[in-house]
């Protein structure tokens, strides 16, 4: 039997407020890819980011609908992960975004710099150790 390719195509979060969720993600250069509605009354966004290959879905479920769920501040959901050519840069940018950074790990094997998307999902950023 042949081997069976897999890619890793997209991610999928559930949002509060696709608004809220769009505005957070663009700032950080994400860009929609394609929107759409569901037949139960749910929407859902792709967003890309340049260069990238992995596709980040927003989903919204609005109260009533088949797939509506409480969302507990991103407890039901660990983390995304962003590999960056340079953390440093990537930091200062930030700043400049006045997005609040949730943690910062600079250790002789990790770069790793973590937000809070507005749902309270954690977004991790990282990559090389500077020499």
């Amino acid at each position: 039997m042949p081997a069976i390719k897999v890619e890793f195509v997209y991610s999928g979060l559930r949002v509060r407020s696709l608004p809220r969720s769009i505005r957070f993600y663009r700032k950080l250069g994400f860009r929609i890819h394609k929107r759409g509605k569901m037949e139960h009354g749910g929407e859902w966004v792709h967003l890309t980011y340049p260069g990238a290959a992995q596709r980040l879905e927003l989903n919204f479920y609005p109260r009533g609908t088949r797939f509506f769920e409480p969302i507990r501040k991103g407890t039901e959901f660990d983390h995304l992960g962003f590999r960056v050519s340079n953390v440093e840069e990537w930091e200062k940018k930030i700043r400049r975004l006045k997005l609040p950074i949730a943690a910062r790990v600079r250790e002789t094997y990790e770069n790793l710099l973590y937000l809070r998307d507005p749902d309270g999902n954690w977004v991790e950023f990282f990559g090389p150790v500077p020499p």
